[in-house]
This record gives C-alpha cells, structure tokens and sequence, in this order.
C-alpha cells in the first residue's frame, strides 16, 4: 500500500507489557520482609525439600505452606548454572555485562535465579561460591537483592 491509500488510517502506537501488581500473602510477605532485613528465608516442604523463594504451595504435592514452615537459608549459594549478558538491555539489572544464573543457596534444595555481578565473563563458573550483594537502602522487594557476588570478591 501507498502512502496515499494509507492516508485515513488510523494509528495507534503499541506498547507490549504486562505491568500488574500482586498482593502478598503471608509466605512471600515474610520473604521480602527477610530481603529487606538482608535474610533469606525458604519452604521446607512436606517432602522436606527447602525451596527458595517461598511459596504457597508444595510444587510436588500441591499441599498448602504455612508460616511454620519457613527456615532461614544462606546467605550464601553455589552457582548451578549460567547465562552471559554481554550487552544488557533497558530494564535489565546492570547496564554493564553480568550474568543470569540459578544460586542454589546453603540450606536449600532448589536454586533461584537472580543476577551474578561477577565483573567478567572469565570469573563464572558452575560450582563457584557467590555472597549477596544488598541494596543500600531496603524497598521490600527483590531489588533488595542486589546481586550475588563471586565469594573470593
């Protein structure tokens, strides 16, 4: 089509994202409160498995979580895998190449995956021992996890 046949269209512009707020319940509430206090807290689940992040339900069984089964882990993790970002995107953590990477942190049995400022490419490994970096001033969210770091950092 010309530009001239395209003249009465209408145009819209089109911004694709999901922005939501969900509400809390006890189990995650209690997991960014341990964020902001620079704690992590997991699941023991009725199989005895601790996952982390917390949450409602048992993945495997789907049985119900509660407060009482919440246990402090960490703070630090073994990196169990990896990806590279050598050129971040807007909205990513860093503007600065890092990594994604799932930490399986010390009392856990699933890992979660959050950043590694690890500086450069050379310095990740699986099986290296990373340490949290904390947000200077606490919001109550996962942001209050900076990052993880190389130990030996």
């Amino acid at each position: 089509m010309s530009d001239a046949q395209n003249e009465g269209a209408l145009r819209a512009e089109h911004v694709l994202e999901y922005p939501f707020r969900r509400s809390l319940g006890p189990i995650l509430q209690r997991f960014f409160t341990g964020l902001a206090e620079r704690r992590f807290e997991g699941a023991r689940t009725p199989s005895g498995k601790v996952i982390v992040p917390p949450a409602e339900y048992d993945p495997d069984t789907s049985e119900s979580i509660t407060e009482a089964d919440l246990v402090e882990v960490g703070p630090g993790g073994t990196v169990t895998t990896w990806t590279w970002v050598a050129k971040p995107r807007e909205k990513q953590p860093f503007a600065h190449p890092f990594a994604f990477a799932l930490v399986k942190l010390d009392g856990a049995d699933a890992p979660m995956l959050h950043a590694v400022d690890a500086g450069d490419e050379s310095r990740m490994k699986t099986g290296m021992r990373v340490q949290p970096r904390w947000a200077a001033e606490p919001q109550g969210s996962i942001r209050d996890l900076e990052c993880f770091v190389p130990e030996e950092a």
